[in-house]
């Protein structure tokens, strides 16, 4: 079992849906980036770039099933090629991103990313649960 460690920051969850297409891509990450979602010491709300904070990027197909009786089903998730390439350039964008943050990268914040395809176990300690939806 490999561990990671990600200090304060941003979880993603990810899940491409058919349809989805790289051009969509950068608008995610800007937006994902961007939106302020964490909080300062003093109270006021900052995005993941500007506290810099770490982020953890994990794929996660089950985010679209849909109930279909007493089963779920994911016929509207991408196929698993499409996917693996669409989360991949994700991946590759948010480290970008990142780099290019000159509070990010003095600050020497990192992306962390589990492995598109496989099962994994995260353990979380947080002080929230600060759950978010945004779909693209």
């Amino acid at each position: 079992m490999l561990g990671l460690l990600v200090q304060r920051g941003l979880v993603i969850y990810v899940c491409f849906f058919k349809g989805a297409d790289k051009e969509l891509l950068p608008k995610m990450v800007n937006t994902l980036l961007n939106v302020k979602l964490s909080e300062t010491e003093n109270g006021k709300h900052v995005s993941v770039l500007d506290l810099p904070g770490n982020i953890l990027i994990i794929p996660q197909a089950t985010l679209g099933g849909r109930v279909k009786g007493r089963s779920m089903q994911y016929h509207s998730n991408s196929g698993k090629e499409e996917g693996l390439e669409l989360y991949s350039q994700f991946v590759t964008l948010c480290k970008k991103e990142l780099a290019a943050n000159s509070k990010c990268a003095e600050a020497g914040v990192v992306v962390e990313h589990g492995t598109y395809g496989n099962r994994q176990v995260l353990k979380l300690d947080t002080n929230g649960p600060y759950t978010h939806l945004i779909e693209f």
